[in-house]
């Protein structure tokens, strides 16, 4: 006890933690209720795609205090880090101090080595072998990278999911995978990459110029016709009937089944539904439950199935949390 109370003491001191009420009195001096101060330090987190970016800034208790979607479509010009800085430059006016922010991670959709600050390799992007110390040097505080994929399982609270596969059903579709609390990333940081498993063999072309990928099948893209209707609308048109489009939701249902079956035999670990379309089927887990029961005759329920904590914005918010676990520990 008196390591716990100076342990405590100490974080009082340093404003980590903060008082936060009372207990009702059991007859002596009332106990102090203690919790996390969460506007001890702030993080932002930011999400590059083809064309916008997501910003978020994030408070200690995984809060989001502000959010912001802008259009910018993506260049490997150089002027481009210099349009994001200024973009970041404005969201962050006057909204924490400055010795509060620790820093920026920022989301990518593509292969990263972190050490050497370059994507290898993005589809989405179209870019190869891209250095990101361009983008570093324009935001000028502490920057960390990482997979869009990767940032949303980071999103996720590891002691709640220590062994877990995050699939981002975004309009592409992306994987993590957590072992132990932490991101297991491959030999060639490419593990988790399962929209690109063969998942109908000799089937429709994906945009990785293989065919029958689960991208073809899984991602969001298939039922927003590759943008050209929002998910929104798409879902709409199935809550109000339309036939051609809950057929077309059926049949997404029942290919996402089947990858889901090949992923729970595979790692047997629970499986977070993320991204665009892991946000909506919060409402439909009963019929997907019912498909990967129909082609998983080893277990009795789909409990292993868990919604995503943060919808939209969990890539931005998991590449953001990473400032906060480093704090922690140089604490």
């Amino acid at each position: 006890m008196p390591t716990v109370l100076a342990n405590v003491n100490d974080l009082l001191e340093k404003m980590v933690l903060e008082e936060t009420g009372e207990y009702a009195s059991t007859g002596g001096r009332k106990a102090k209720s203690i919790g996390i101060n969460k506007s001890y330090c702030h993080a932002m987190g930011i999400l590059i795609t083809a064309n916008h970016i997501e910003m978020v800034l994030v408070n200690l208790g995984d809060e989001i205090i502000k959010k912001d979607r802008i259009r910018l479509k993506f260049t490997a010009e150089l002027f481009y880090c210099t349009e994001v800085a200024q973009k970041v430059k404005t969201f962050l006016e006057g909204e924490v101090a400055k010795d509060t922010l620790l820093g920026i991670g920022v989301a990518i959709p593509g292969i990263i080595d972190q050490k050497e600050r370059i994507v290898l390799k993005s589809h989405a992007l179209g870019i190869e072998n891209y250095s990101l110390r361009f983008l570093e040097q324009a935001l000028e505080i502490p920057v960390y990278f990482e997979n869009d994929a990767n940032a949303a399982m980071l999103a996720e609270k590891k002691q709640k999911y220590p062994n877990a596969i995050y699939l981002s059903l975004n309009h592409t579709l992306g994987g993590a995978f957590c072992i132990d609390g932490k991101l297991f990333r491959g030999q060639n940081q490419k593990a988790g990459e399962f929209g690109h498993m063969i998942l109908v063999p000799g089937g429709r072309k994906c945009y990785c110029g293989k065919s029958g990928c689960a991208d073809a099948y899984c991602a969001a893209s298939v039922l927003t016709q590759d943008n050209r209707q929002s998910l929104d609308a798409f879902m709409e048109k199935i809550e109000s009937g339309d036939e051609k489009n809950l057929q077309t939701w059926n049949e997404y249902l029942d290919h996402l089944a089947v990858l889901i079956s090949n992923l729970r035999m595979a790692y047997d670990v629970d499986i977070i539904l993320g991204g665009d379309v892991g946000g909506i089927l919060s409402d439909y887990m009963i019929p997907l439950g019912e498909k990967v029961m129909a082609y998983n005759g080893f277990e009795h329920d789909v409990s292993y199935l868990k919604n995503c904590s943060y919808k939209k914005e969990a890539s931005a918010v998991g590449a953001a949390k990473y400032f906060f676990t480093k704090h922690m520990v140089e604490l």
